[in-house]
């Protein structure tokens, strides 16, 4: 009798120990077998690992800190300090040149995660040019990048979890002029911008004795990231695939079309889009979101965030001065002064927000430009 209370005292305890969120999900992950089938179990895996991050509302910009130990062949993954506790891959098969993996994985997502205490920010996204036009004569796809930039602008908006797209622009973007990179991101409404460029669209022939031969294509890309209140680069990456070139060398390839897109090489630039996502996720996903001040009356305020970015009603605001200036090298710096003003959001709209200010004897001090920053409670 002692024995099954002592069990039952012991059970309790591991159940009460457990986090009470914590939940098990089992997915099934595809890829694309390319290069090679163990590249195809890690693409697989990533998967099947980022469905469940949606699914359960964990932080996708946790992702890249889990994501060099999934190269490894195991079958049981864990991981400390991440929302993401275990994976146990159950079950691998392939079918018709891709390869399907099934993982039970154990997910604790936090209530205080940077995607949802922070507004979502907007991006201002640039058309990513072909460095070296000859690279495309291939299938004449010089098209491809208004393609790809489509294809990132549908990866932001639909995947990320803490990023707007408030356009795209055809206007060169120069980090060299920091001044004009700030005026451009002002008339979009947008926190950032990304510009980018198409590196490498070369390709080889792999000659085979008794079989047709098989052509392989690179396509790499850069990407650079500018804060829109500044100018300055915040981020600069490279980015390389290669894939199976499966279209003959005579035919011109329609890069919009579905044929191109869920082919090899289509899914290869597919990755890279997303991975462009997930690196923005990790880099920005805690940076402060800064609504700004666009008109003010009385003891009202418009600011040019509203339900799109995240805003609902009764959401409180702290006041930040703006007092940015330019140095000696006509470089613009942006220095924020916080006050001792508060806000709080009367009317949502898509794009904007009426705003009230709680200390009416101070609305005085309040100017258009001014920024706001989201009050966490506690």
């Amino acid at each position: 009798m002692i024995k099954k209370i002592l069990l039952i005292i012991n059970s309790l305890w591991l159940i009460l120990a457990m986090p009470a969120n914590a939940a098990w999900y089992e997915v099934t992950g595809s890829a694309v077998i390319l290069q090679s089938e163990e590249q195809a179990r890690q693409s697989a895996l990533e998967n099947a690992v980022l469905q469940v991050i949606r699914y359960a509302g964990a932080d996708l910009s946790s992702f890249n800190q889990v994501k060099p130990y999934l190269k490894n062949n195991r079958e049981h993954y864990q991981f400390s300090g991440s929302e993401l506790r275990q994976i146990t891959v159950t079950k691998t098969r392939k079918k018709s040149g891709n390869l399907y993996l099934t993982a039970q994985i154990e997910v604790f997502p936090s209530a205080r995660t940077c995607h949802k205490v922070q507004y979502k920010k907007g991006l201002l996204l640039g058309e990513f040019d072909i460095r070296s036009p000859q690279h495309a004569s291939l299938g004449g796809i010089y098209q491809l990048g208004n393609n790809f930039t489509s294809v990132l602008k549908r990866q932001l908006e639909t995947r990320s979890q803490s990023f707007v797209v408030a356009g795209t622009t055809r206007v060169q973007i120069n980090p060299g002029y920091p001044g004009q990179m700030v005026m451009l991101a002002e008339d979009h409404d947008a926190q950032y911008i990304i510009n980018g460029h198409i590196t490498d669209l070369t390709s080889t022939l792999d000659q085979k004795l008794l079989r047709s031969d098989k052509i392989n294509r690179q396509f790499a890309a850069e990407l650079q990231l500018l804060d829109g209140k500044t100018g300055e680069v915040l981020m600069q990456n490279q980015y390389r695939e290669v894939a199976n070139w499966p279209f003959s060398r005579t035919s011109q390839v329609d890069t919009s079309s579905a044929r191109f897109w869920q082919s090899a090489y289509g899914q290869a630039i597919q990755r890279v889009s997303q991975n462009m996502m997930l690196d923005l996720e990790s880099a920005l996903a805690c940076r402060t979101n800064l609504p700004e001040i666009v008109r003010h009356y009385g003891n009202t305020v418009h600011i040019n965030q509203g339900r799109r970015h995240g805003v609902k009603q009764g959401d409180r605001l702290a006041l930040w001065h703006s007092a940015g200036f330019i140095d000696q090298n006509g470089i613009p710096r942006n220095r924020m002064v916080q006050t001792e003003i508060t806000l709080v959001v009367d009317r949502v709209y898509e794009k904007s927000a009426e705003l009230s200010i709680e200390q009416a004897e101070l609305a005085n001090s309040v100017q258009p430009g001014d920024l706001l920053t989201k009050q966490i409670e506690d």
